[in-house]
C-alpha cells in the first residue's frame, strides 16, 4: 500500500488506534477533515476517469448465420 495518499493512511491509523482502544468516537481536526476530503475527492475523480477510459466507445459486432442447405 505504498501508493495510498498520506491523509488516507493517517485516517486509517486513527481508526485502527480507535479500534484497539475500544473507543466509541473518532475526532478529526478541521484541517485533517479538509485534507482527507480533498484526497478522497481526488481518488474518486481518478477512478471516474479510469472507468471512462477503460470502457471507451462500444464496439458492435454483428454475427449472422444461415442454416445452410438442409435437405
Amino acid at each position: 500500500m505504498d501508493n495510498v495518499p498520506l491523509q488516507v493512511k493517517n485516517f486509517n491509523n486513527k481508526v485502527r488506534a480507535m479500534n484497539q482502544a475500544n473507543a466509541k468516537m473518532l475526532t478529526l481536526t478541521a484541517d485533517e477533515a479538509r485534507n482527507l476530503h480533498a484526497e478522497i475527492y481526488d481518488l474518486l475523480a481518478t477512478i471516474s476517469n479510469l472507468t471512462q477510459l477503460s470502457t471507451g466507445p462500444a464496439t458492435v459486432t454483428t454475427i449472422s448465420m444461415d442454416g445452410g442447405g438442409f435437405k
